[in-house]
């Protein structure tokens, strides 16, 4: 039934264009002067139709499965649910979920088959209901807009401000999402303080959340120190910047001033297809390729190298960043007025002077745009981390140990059944809200890098 909404939703908004698209020619034809074109008075009626009926779709199919359960449960027999607790009542209304799917496992009480037979009418029934609302809101929306078709209706502005209207709507989502989202991590990570010192955690020097959940478990005391974990963070951080951001910046230069043509055509999108590769690859990449090469060249010289190491991490999550790194630059590049770079060639320089001192100083707020990228996408990254690294938190600067990140140790905490009352398991928020912190403070400081070149080559 929901895909017949939809439909229908469709066909109205086609119907609505065409009616009233149709109607603003007649009238155009006719000789009077119309305030908007012909297309406008088709999209108004358009989005008239298209909004209102897909938020109407999305409110009921919220709204549907709620209204129906909460109808089912309280028509319950008496006493079906006494004794039970919130999860006792989850459980039963699963059951009936299961049984109105066609999954019965054993043999349900009658009850429970009747309270199943309801819930598949009433939800029948409200996709009914739901198909119908659409059809005749989509049928007097279309008759409305189709009143409006005059030569004096401003039709241009009528779809400029639903346009105006919905593009406020969707910064407004946005708006309150990043709200939600700080507010989650806030609100989790204060009972976490309220568990751990806050000067422990920030100072500490170890980092092993692996502590007793129930009374029958054997498990160590717990240490929350989070200065191990962001080292690691930054250590594997700071060997794909220096590896990424030379050979980025270089193969950028190349390609915008020095390639041919030709060299360029391929170059180019090959750079933008490995930008493209899933992480996971570069994951494998690291402990098939560049790991098992690493242990063989240090043993070659009489190194010992780790399995797992920051450096294996580093090397191939800076190949996956030198395509950004290269991408933003050479746009950047590009976006400078060539005016420019033909004044300086004029004056005598020479390609490579124009290049350092006239180019790429004037596309630095690009270029910082693309490293600002590329840390983003390193201080967030996983899966390399977790195939390359280890998930032990050591605390070193050595490249060749096993190095853990922040990103990681959130993943780890959070996997399976999690209960949010215990400190394991909220100090993920915790890290959550310290790498918040960090990336906020490394966005105002590229901020102010960019502002400050830019307002030089206005």
């Amino acid at each position: 039934m929901t895909g017949l909404a939809f439909l229908i939703l469709f066909a109205a908004v086609i119907l609505g264009y065409v009616l009233n698209r149709v109607a603003a020619a007649r009238i155009r034809a006719s000789g009077a002067q119309m305030h908007s074109l012909t297309g406008f008075h088709g999209a108004y009626s358009a989005l008239l139709v298209a909004l209102p009926g897909l938020l109407t779709v999305l409110v009921w199919l919220i709204l549907q499965p709620i209204v129906v359960e909460r109808s089912v449960m309280a028509g319950l027999p008496a006493g079906a649910l006494d004794g039970l607790d919130k999860g006792g009542v989850s459980l039963v209304l699963a059951e009936i979920k299961s049984i109105a799917g066609g999954q019965v496992f054993g043999t349900p009480a009658d009850w429970k088959r009747a309270a199943a037979e309801t819930l598949t009418a009433r939800n029948a029934a409200a996709s009914l209901a739901l198909v119908v609302v659409i059809a005749l809101m989509s049928v007097a929306l279309i008759a409305f807009s189709r009143s409006r078709v005059s030569a004096e209706f401003r039709a241009r502005h009528g779809v400029e401000k639903i346009i105006l209207g919905l593009m406020i709507f969707c910064s407004t989502i946005a708006v309150f999402t990043t709200i939600g989202i700080v507010l989650s991590l806030a609100f989790e990570s204060v009972k976490f303080f309220r568990m751990v010192p806050l000067n422990e955690f920030l100072f500490g020097l170890r980092w092993e959340p692996q502590i007793a959940i129930r009374a029958d478990q054997v498990a160590g005391q717990g240490a929350f120190g989070v200065i191990p974990v962001i080292l690691g963070s930054i250590v594997i951080m700071t060997i794909a910047l220096v590896i990424a951001v030379p050979i980025g910046l270089f193969a950028a230069i190349y390609l915008n001033e020095f390639a041919s043509p030709r060299v360029r055509n391929i170059v180019k999108p090959t750079l933008e297809i490995l930008a493209g590769v899933p992480t996971i690859v570069y994951g494998f990449f690291a402990i098939l390729v560049v790991a098992p090469f690493l242990r063989s060249s240090g043993a070659d010289i009489g190194l010992e190298i780790s399995p797992n190491t920051a450096l294996a991490a580093g090397i191939s999550m800076a190949i996956m960043l030198i395509p950004f790194i290269s991408s933003f630059t050479d746009d950047a590049l590009s976006a400078v007025p060539r005016t420019l770079s033909d004044g300086s060639l004029a004056l005598g320089a020479t390609r490579g002077e124009t290049m350092l001192k006239i180019l790429f100083p004037a596309a630095i707020p690009g270029i910082v745009g693309g490293v600002l990228l590329a840390v983003s996408r390193a201080i967030g990254e996983t899966m390399i981390v977790v195939m390359a690294a280890g998930i032990i938190a050591t605390l070193t600067i050595n490249p060749l140990d096993s190095v853990t990140t922040v990103t990681l140790q959130i993943v780890t905490l959070l996997i399976g059944d999690t209960e949010f009352d215990n400190p394991k398991t909220l100090a993920a928020f915790a890290l959550g809200s310290f790498l918040f912190v960090i990336t906020l403070c490394i966005n105002i400081f590229a901020l102010r890098i960019v502002r400050k070149y830019r307002e030089q080559y206005d």
